[in-house]
């Protein structure tokens, strides 16, 4: 298996192809090593290639959705991507020499450019020579450490900058799961401030912990830690308004079709009645196109007054309508796909939900938005790339000789 290790990544494709079974366990180990090496030097080609395309357009932000959309990737991602390929191309030569080596996976050149982002350009190129020898047969959290080492070496006086850097990318993100869960997290906060924060919800939780309680101790965790977000006070709920689609027999228990959570996609039918059912829930009569699913009309019984044309583009759209992106609706802008000031107007036909930053985007050069009379919106990139986006219908399209379920 020594010949393995000489050959070229399509080679080892090639002979391995449909011939695993065939080979014991350390030639297995061999094939995924040849194939990680190949794998470390293609993502060295796309950070070189990112990078390119950056230069090309002058860095600008809209490099990141235009990623985005180009590898179906989710912005996070692509930010990542766009920032470490800039870093790989101009401060850390000899890390992406790694990768072209195959030493150096994308994940752990990452993890370098992430470490040594606070470092002036000079101080970079110089933290990343000491690493040139470091990283071979790091996994990335080696990776990682090597190189926070690496950066506070050269610069030893700015670690006071770094602390300030870090703690200036504090964020709160969301991550969503299978099944009715998700997370939500604040990344890179205070460490003063996290601790104190835990320490209070851990206080709470094992307050609550008394003979006859259920759950568990990091359940109970949880569940403080919501509370306390969504009313300040552990233990206690809060009206929050979602969006929650699910049909009528789902409702009354006659099927289990699946709903939709607006921003989070598809839950369990169980999980939708347990929303529905809860004591501070509204209801809202949606009328769909029998054929298409899409909605058509809101019922006007509700807890509040209908915000009219705006309400319903919103429940129509559900989430931001830049393909990719799912910041939930009522969490968004209402846009013109027309601007106001060359003719549009303010009507569920040209109205659609954009959140912020994808709103601002739309404005950027050469950035092409366009509706449909069926509702698609297709978003043409400056390098003339198009994506299409329609709102999902609440239901399967029907035939026209179908009947309707109920």
């Amino acid at each position: 298996m020594a010949l393995l290790k000489e050959m070229t990544e399509s080679d080892v494709l090639g002979e391995v192809n449909g011939s695993l079974d065939s080979l014991g366990d350390k030639d297995v180990v061999d094939v995924a090593v040849a194939a990680s090496v190949g794998i470390a030097r293609l993502e060295a080609v796309r950070f070189r290639a990112i990078g390119q395309l950056g230069r090309h357009r002058g860095g600008v932000a809209s490099v990141v959705q235009e990623v985005a959309f180009a590898l179906s990737v989710v912005d996070r991602h692509a930010g990542t991507l766009v920032s470490t390929a800039e870093a790989l191309t101009t401060r850390l030569p000899r890390t992406l020499g790694l990768m072209d080596r195959g030493v150096v996976d994308g994940f752990g050149a990452a993890k370098v450019a992430a470490a040594t982002s606070w470092l002036s350009d000079e101080d970079a190129r110089a933290a990343d020579v000491l690493l040139e020898d470091r990283l071979e047969g790091k996994n990335s959290e080696q990776v990682r450490k090597a190189a926070s080492h690496a950066a506070m070496t050269v610069d030893r006086e700015g670690a006071s900058r770094r602390a300030e850097h870090s703690r200036a990318g504090r964020r709160l993100t969301v991550r969503h799961g299978e099944a009715g869960v998700a997370s939500i997290e604040v990344e890179d906060g205070p460490v003063e401030k996290v601790a104190a924060a835990y320490t209070r919800i851990d206080r709470e939780a094992r307050a609550l912990k008394t003979g006859d309680e259920p759950r568990t101790l990091d359940q109970l965790r949880a569940d403080v830690a919501l509370d306390l977000l969504l009313s300040g006070q552990g233990g206690k709920s809060e009206r929050a308004e979602v969006f929650l689609y699910m049909d009528l027999n789902t409702y009354l228990g006659v099927n289990e079709d699946p709903a939709e959570l607006a921003g989070h996609g598809c839950i369990p039918a169980s999980v939708a009645r347990e929303i529905a059912g809860g004591p501070d829930t509204v209801l809202r009569r949606i009328i769909t196109d029998p054929l298409s699913g899409q909605v058509l009309d809101l019922g006007r019984d509700r807890y509040r007054p209908t915000a009219g044309v705006g309400e319903f583009v919103r429940v129509r759209d559900r989430e931001c309508r830049r393909p990719g992106c799912h910041r939930p609706a009522q969490a968004c802008d209402l846009d013109h796909v027309v601007p106001w000031q060359f003719g549009g107007h303010t009507n569920a036909d040209e109205l659609i939900d954009l959140c912020r930053r994808d709103h601002r985007l739309k404005d950027e050069p050469g950035w092409i938005y366009r509706l449909a009379a069926d509702g698609t919106l297709t978003v043409t990139t400056p390098t003339g790339q198009r994506y299409d986006s329609s709102p999902p219908p609440l239901h399967e399209p029907r035939t026209a000789d179908e009947p309707p379920p109920f």
